[in-house]
């Protein structure tokens, strides 16, 4: 009996050991949540406030569009426990995120398109809209798309045609129709959401879609029909003021181009927007809050898993005609970044200007500098891909 005693608290022993042991090596999830766990067991006013206090809210875009994505990168890399939390929120597109950003309570941030509050201003919707507004960075550029049968092979073929330009809150149908002011085009606009437009051309209800976003545009891209195709877009002189040139690759989109094709077309920069808010006030102090943390993490964005258009940011590029949140320019200022991209464009354009004798007028140089840009951001986004994905060596 004394024997077989012995033996079961020698089992008991031993199995509390592999327990303890267990418990040391295997993953408890619920040890991730401590700091929830406080929350909800000890939470209080004081708590609420604190939450609040280094929270910032983020309006974004309609789902499946790249500003959504762009939001949710923000909030992966950028969350930090207590210190800072970013609540990206989905929005409706470029003009309702104007309008939340100045009236929504609680939205201290969003992603718009450059050209929506000239827009605005110059159809008499907002008077001096740009005072109320300040930007963070701009962000990358959103190719406008045109889909269309394959016997259309430029966007002037459809001057008069039935041309979708997605809801009238988002921002395509801004550029859509700012594009066709400037070259004259009164093609039928109709309004009518992405996915919803593609199928009634398909039943040949409407002539084109177009389609304004970062490209791989997740709508374009899932579209499948051999019927049709991806528009030429020129960057004719009238469109140089505000867009910048563009291609589109097989590589983009092979569904819609054919391989070792690309098709021109234009872009118009996505902006990083913040309403102007006071600098002693309790807003201005959590946006440079983000911005801080934002800039000081930049170079993650740029490698994967996160969307591939953060590779064309450029925390230092100028934005015309928009003052920047002074504790972005504080902080660039502090580390020393300039707008490079400007000060190559000068310098090219000096031994340009040298070497022909005739200097372009202003118009010009601004519409070269645009081109200039966006040469550039290909070839820093390609660069950067070189640098990850190195091609082996033949052996």
């Amino acid at each position: 009996m004394r024997r077989l005693l012995g033996m079961a608290i020698i089992a008991v022993m031993m199995v509390s050991g592999l327990v303890a042991r267990a418990e040391e090596t295997e993953f408890d999830p619920a040890k991730v949540s401590e700091s929830l766990k406080a929350i909800f067991q000890f939470g209080s006013s004081s708590t609420k406030q604190a939450l609040n206090a280094n929270t910032v809210t983020l309006i974004s875009g309609t789902i499946g569009g790249t500003y959504v994505q762009f939001g949710a990168d923000l909030a992966s890399v950028l969350d930090d426990g207590n210190k800072l939390r970013v609540l990206p929120i989905v929005g409706r597109g470029s003009v309702q995120s104007v309008a939340d950003i100045l009236f929504l309570q609680g939205v201290d941030l969003g992603i718009v398109r450059a050209d929506t509050l000239d827009y605005l201003e110059r159809k008499g919707f907002a008077k001096d809209i740009k005072k109320q507004f300040t930007y963070v960075t701009k962000l990358y550029n959103e190719e406008v798309h045109v889909i269309a049968p394959k016997s259309v092979h430029n966007l002037r073929e459809l001057d008069g045609k039935t041309i979708s330009v997605d809801l009238p809150n988002g921002g395509t149908f801004v550029t859509a129709l700012t594009v066709f002011e400037r070259l004259g085009m009164k093609p039928k606009v109709v309004y009518v959401e992405q996915r919803i437009a593609m199928e009634k051309m398909k039943r040949g209800e409407i002539d084109a879609v177009i389609v304004c976003g970062g490209k791989p545009y997740k709508s374009v891209s899932s579209f499948k029909d051999d019927r049709f195709h991806l528009v030429t877009v020129d960057y004719d002189k009238p469109l140089q003021g505000d867009y910048l040139p563009a291609t589109l690759s097989a590589k983009d989109y092979p569904n819609l181009i054919s391989e070792g094709e690309q098709v021109d077309t234009i872009a118009v920069p996505a902006v990083l927007a913040a309403y102007n808010w006071a600098p002693n006030t309790d807003r201005y102090r959590k946006v440079a809050l983000f911005v801080d943390n934002f800039f000081t993490k930049f170079p993650t964005f740029q490698n994967p898993p996160f969307h591939p258009k953060w590779k064309e940011v450029s925390l230092s590029a100028p934005l015309q005609d928009w003052q920047r949140f002074p504790a972005a320019k504080q902080w660039l200022d502090n580390h020393g970044i300039e707008p490079v991209a400007r000060t190559r464009f000068d310098d090219f354009l000096k031994q340009s200007t040298a070497a022909s004798g005739k200097a372009p007028s202003d118009t010009e140089k601004e519409a070269l500098f645009k081109q200039f840009q966006a040469w550039e951001a290909e070839q820093n986004a390609g660069a950067r891909a070189q640098v990850r994905n190195p091609q082996k060596p033949a052996r």
